[in-house]
């Protein structure tokens, strides 16, 4: 199981939590996969999932994945068919591109870039971006159609070990179209930027 972020912040209007993680068995070519993220913010969820996918190198740096995923916020829960491809772009990015297909039609595409720069032996920088499109409108979750969010953020690690590393970032986050109109809506900011502190580790 790996933890690629598990963090707090403490900000204006309130504190906050967040996590994204993922475990795996099999070998080299054939994966199950478990992915889960989440954000808490004034005490509730306010955004969790995970997924469970089938994962299969095509090549030595891709697999195409496929499942299903359930979201438990916001709104009411929500199951997903899902297929991707994650792996190693040319520089050493690391990509990860998934499509979904819900209930009455609904789809959505998630998609991650990141990367790590070696300051020292056990000082990394890793930037990273996170973009989300939506097909339609979805009021009751406060999601508009296409794209939806962006997420950029900045951390700076020291691996202690391989295995733990404690890290402090910043990270901005801005929606757009009518996902910004539904947070306007209701006296919310369309954008944020926030100082944040976690851990990543493997166990």
């Amino acid at each position: 199981m790996r933890f690629n972020r598990f963090e707090a912040w403490d900000a204006d209007p309130g504190t906050g939590q967040a996590w994204e993680g993922s475990a795996w068995i099999g070998g080299d070519t054939q994966r199950l996969w478990l992915r889960s993220e989440g954000e808490r913010e004034h005490g509730r969820t306010a955004a969790a999932d995970i997924e469970v996918l089938y994962g299969r190198g095509i090549s030595a740096w891709w697999d195409v994945v496929a499942g299903i995923r359930h979201d438990f916020a916001p709104g009411p829960s929500q199951d997903w068919a899902a297929i991707g491809v994650q792996g190693m772009a040319p520089y050493k990015f690391e990509v990860s591109a998934t499509a979904y297909i819900g209930e009455r039609g609904h789809s959505a595409l998630a998609a991650e870039a990141e990367y790590e720069l070696l300051l020292t032996n056990r000082l990394v920088l890793q930037p990273v971006l996170e973009l989300e499109l939506r097909g339609q409108d979805e009021p009751v979750r406060g999601i508009g159609s296409g794209l939806s969010s962006a997420e950029a953020g900045l951390r700076l690690r020291y691996e202690i070990t391989r295995r733990f590393a404690p890290y402090l970032g910043v990270v901005h986050e801005r929606t757009f179209g009518g996902t910004a109109d539904y947070r306007r809506d209701e006296g919310e900011a369309t954008r944020e930027t926030r100082w944040v502190a976690g851990v990543r580790w493997w166990f």
